[in-house]
């Protein structure tokens, strides 16, 4: 009897990016970003995403306040080209000081 293969766990495996195959790129992509309550926070995010998506519609942008008031989420749904690119929006989006959360 043979032992089973192990599971990889490096990364450049081909079988660790099978996640790439549940996405048929170009698709629509919805994000959700929390951050402070800020009057800006909306058009921020919405000009950030526009750099890397030209026909980014704001007006499908959904915002939903905490409970307490402090934060707001937005969801944004971007159209993503490939894995490459929605990895880039969500490294811009990290990296935005206005930003606390990305899913």
């Amino acid at each position: 009897m043979t032992d089973p293969k192990p599971i990889s766990t490096d990364p450049t495996d081909a079988a660790a990016h099978s996640a790439d195959e549940l996405f048929n790129f170009p698709c629509d992509f919805p994000i959700k970003v929390m951050g402070k309550s800020n009057p800006e926070f909306q058009d921020t995010m919405v000009e950030l995403l526009r750099g890397f998506d030209s026909e980014f519609d704001a007006s499908r942008v959904e915002t939903r306040p905490s409970s307490g008031g402090n934060y707001t989420g937005l969801t944004c749904t971007i159209r993503a080209q490939n894995r490459a690119h929605l990895d880039d929006i969500y490294r811009a989006l990290t990296s935005h000081p206005m930003v606390k959360v990305v899913l």
